[in-house]
């Protein structure tokens, strides 16, 4: 089945996959704290808890470009299960590895696999739902992702205290399976069309989308400040507002409490009001959040602030997979979502680099007020630029040659103004592949958890 305004929404196959993102990420949330715990109790030092963060990430950013074609060229269920199914046993050797070398060695060959099953999950969701479902589709694996992140830090702390770190680590192994359940179970499925019926392939490059280009990199930026508030926030809260751990906690998860409230609320948002400069209003209110929290004289005010900054950035995660999976052409969709993934990788981890000397040497209340204040100038000097940002026009390679297709109709795409084609359709600018190759079948992000 081919979903767009042709059929019903395979709701069945998006739950599959919340549950699997949900477990996967209680699981992946699991291993780090516990790994975390087992390098400070075994007297490594933050350098070694750093390079295990670092491992983490890293290759979300490195391996875009290849994840990104994996994702649009192989199977997905093929990807999926061979993924979860080389995680799972990965996981499982970290339970007999003591050497921190070898245990963020071994992080950063788990990350690689996120960074490919990560676009492959995302590229996904649009073809299980029509489109106008595609917020509520986006909304529902948010929250699943939320509470997993949630869950995973408070039970890693309780099985490494009562029983040590190698049950927790056996438990994140075995939620990798829930990848391969995935993809058994769900019936939607991406695969690389038959070349021997066409040679036709779509090539999106997203600086070609300018207004697509502008908002990542801008929303990259935003996400470099905001993230440093994580590190910013401790010292704010417990040194300049000597405000209690407890109450510390209780602010912490504020932030996150909020994203899970946001992309409930947001996933029922009309998906023809979802656009950038609408994205970029989000991003603007979790930063002005930020910048009053800077001003508060009790860490108690932080906690109703922080809800609100939750709530925006929860929307603006699911405005960000609902305008990416617009603008970019169906059979790019795995090398758009993963570009996304590594910029906002990127930035995070630029972020918390950067914030360690910064809070070593600044007020940490100037640093807050700094990181909101540079957050909303970025976001607000965009809206012109992705308002001016028509749709990108993708380039179908036939045979070899490369063949620009036109456009439809005058309109713009989410990036300023009303999609391009029939209200409901999606045999537009933004998924012309589905018109060139009708034989192929047819998924936080920005977040400081």
């Amino acid at each position: 089945m081919k979903n767009g305004g042709h059929g019903d929404s395979r709701w069945a196959d998006v739950y599959l996959v919340a549950g699997s993102r949900g477990v996967s990420v209680c699981g992946d949330f699991l291993a780090a704290t516990t790994l975390a715990l087992v390098l400070q109790q075994t007297g490594h030092g933050g350098l070694a808890v750093s390079g295990l963060l670092v491992a983490a990430s890293l290759p979300l950013a490195l391996l875009a470009p290849i994840a990104g074609r994996i994702a649009d060229r192989a199977d997905s269920r093929i990807v999926l299960v061979l993924a979860g199914l080389a995680q799972c046993l990965t996981c499982a050797f970290l339970t007999f590895v003591g050497n921190p070398v070898a245990i963020i060695g071994l992080v950063a060959l788990l990350a690689c696999g996120l960074a490919i099953t990560q676009p492959t999950l995302s590229a996904l969701i649009p073809r299980m739902v029509r489109p106008e479902d595609l917020p509520k589709a986006s909304g529902l694996t948010q929250t699943a992702g939320i509470i997993g992140a949630l869950i995973a830090p408070a039970l890693a702390g309780i099985l490494v205290g009562q029983s040590g770190s190698r049950l927790p680590l056996l438990l994140d192994a075995l939620s990798y399976l829930a990848l391969v359940v995935a993809g058994l179970a769900v019936r939607t499925r991406r695969h690389p069309a038959k070349t021997e019926k066409s040679q036709d392939r779509t090539t999106f490059r997203v600086r070609d989308d300018r207004a697509l280009a502008v908002m990542i990199g801008s929303l990259a930026a935003v996400v470099a400040g905001v993230n440093a508030i994580n590190v910013f926030e401790v010292f704010f809260i417990r040194g300049t507002l000597h405000a209690s751990t407890t109450v510390y906690g209780i602010v912490s998860a504020s932030w996150a409490a909020g994203m899970l409230l946001g992309s409930v609320a947001f996933g029922r948002y009309p998906k023809q009001k979802i656009t950038a400069p609408a994205l970029l209003a989000l991003v603007a209110g979790s930063c002005v959040s930020i910048l009053i929290g800077a001003t508060v004289g009790g860490a108690g005010w932080l906690i109703p602030l922080w809800l609100l900054g939750g709530l925006c950035n929860g929307g603006t995660n699911v405005f960000v997979f609902v305008i990416v999976a617009d603008r970019a052409p169906a059979a790019a969709h795995g090398q758009a979502f993963a570009v996304m993934t590594a910029a906002v990788q990127t930035a995070s981890l630029l972020g918390l680099v950067a914030a360690g000397p910064l809070v070593d040497h600044l007020d940490a209340r100037l640093l807050v007020a700094a990181a909101g204040a540079l957050g909303l100038l970025i976001s607000l000097a965009a809206v012109p630029v992705v308002r001016r940002g028509g749709a990108a026009v993708p380039v179908v390679r036939r045979g070899g040659a490369a063949v620009q297709v036109a456009r439809r109709g005058g309109g713009r795409g989410p990036g300023g103004g009303a999609p391009t084609g029939r209200p409901g359709s999606r045999c537009d600018v933004s998924h012309v592949a589905e018109l060139c190759e009708p034989e192929a079948a047819v998924q936080g992000i920005a977040s400081r958890s």
